[in-house]
Parts: C-alpha cells; sequence; structure tokens
C-alpha cells in the first residue's frame, strides 16, 4: 500500500517516519519531496584504458572527489554524479521508499538510477544522477529535486537494514565488493 499524504502526515506526526529538517510543502499527494545538499562527488578522471576493479579498495576509495558546500551543483554533459538529500530520515521496519526524479529534471535530461530506501534506514540518501543532456546543468542546494513514495511493507521485515550506509550525513560512497561474491552486499 502506497501512503498518502494523509497517511505520511500521520505517520511523521507520530514519529513513526523522521524527516529532519521537514518542509510542509515538500508533503505531496502520494509522497515527499527531497532537497539537495551542497555536496557533490564526482568520478576522478583516469586514462581511456582504466579498468576499475569494484573489489580492489584503491581503485574504490580514490574513484570520486568530494566537494562541499557549493553554491551551485554542475553537472557536466554525459556526467554520472553522486549528491545527497538535505533531509535525514528514519523508517520503521514496516515501510519502505522509492526515490524518483521529480519530472521537472527528467525533462531538462537528467536521470536517477532506481534507489531503494530500506525499512529500517536512517540517514541521508545519496543519489546517483546522470546528466543525459549535451549541455550542463546547474543545480541549486536546497531545490527539491527527488520524490520518495512510501510503502508498508505487508509484515514488519525480518531483518531491519544494517547496512554499510546507515547513519549517513552526505554523500557515502561507494563501498569495496567483497571478493568472490561472498558475504552480504548491502
Amino acid at each position: 500500500m502506497i501512503l498518502s499524504d494523509y497517511d505520511l502526515s500521520n505517520a511523521l506526526r507520530y514519529k513513526r517516519i523522521v524527516i529532519t529538517p521537514l518542509s510542509k510543502e515538500s508533503i505531496r499527494e502520494n509522497g515527499i519531496d527531497f532537497r539537495l545538499s551542497g555536496e557533490i562527488a564526482r568520478h576522478r578522471r583516469y586514462d581511456k584504458d582504466f579498468v576499475l576493479d569494484p573489489e580492489n579498495e584503491e581503485h574504490v576509495n580514490h574513484s570520486y572527489t568530494l566537494e562541499k558546500n557549493s553554491r551551485r551543483l554542475i553537472i557536466k554533459a554525459n556526467e554520472q554524479v553522486l549528491l545527497s538529500t538535505i533531509e535525514y530520515i528514519e523508517l520503521p521496519d514496516d515501510i519502505m521508499g522509492f526515490v524518483e526524479l521529480r519530472s521537472t529534471w527528467a525533462r531538462h535530461g537528467i536521470s536517477l538510477p532506481p534507489t531503494i530506501i530500506d525499512a529500517g534506514f536512517k540517514g541521508t540518501v545519496t543519489l546517483e544522477a546522470i546528466n543525459n543532456a549535451p549541455y550542463a546543468i546547474a543545480l541549486k542546494p536546497k531545490q527539491r529535486f527527488a520524490h520518495v513514495i512510501f510503502m508498508k511493507t505487508s509484515n514488519k521485515v525480518m531483518n531491519s537494514y544494517s547496512g554499510k550506509y546507515l547513519g549517513q550525513n552526505g554523500i557515502k560512497l561507494p563501498k569495496v565488493l567483497k571478493k568472490n561474491g561472498k558475504g552480504k552486499d548491502r
């Protein structure tokens, strides 16, 4: 069941869902708009023959440069970046969220791969944005950028989210994958 603005207002009032800071204008018919922080992470430039190994800690830890307190977030043509929400969210163990791009940004050429906020998650949300347009696009901190649709699960989850991104504040860079696919990938 997707939560309506009425459901969301009650969940927020009774602190079943916690979102801070929360702008009342952000509560929409069937979701809540999230705004951008002033952080952007960009891929480092490598020569065209470089191959990133997601199991190589050095590769992963050095694959991005992080810019904080930006007044404008410029996404170059055909660039993929990481962004963060201002909003910090806490979800109970029976509500999850689907993150979608606000349609205005999609119409300008930006795309956002599917992002799920798992039941039990706490933290800001890191977003992966791709500029498909043939020109750079300027974003500003505090702009409404993503829309989160909340859904009640049929039961409480048996394992609330406990992965590496729990409690993140700002952009959390990708994790190093376990060698040979062993271990949980969260």
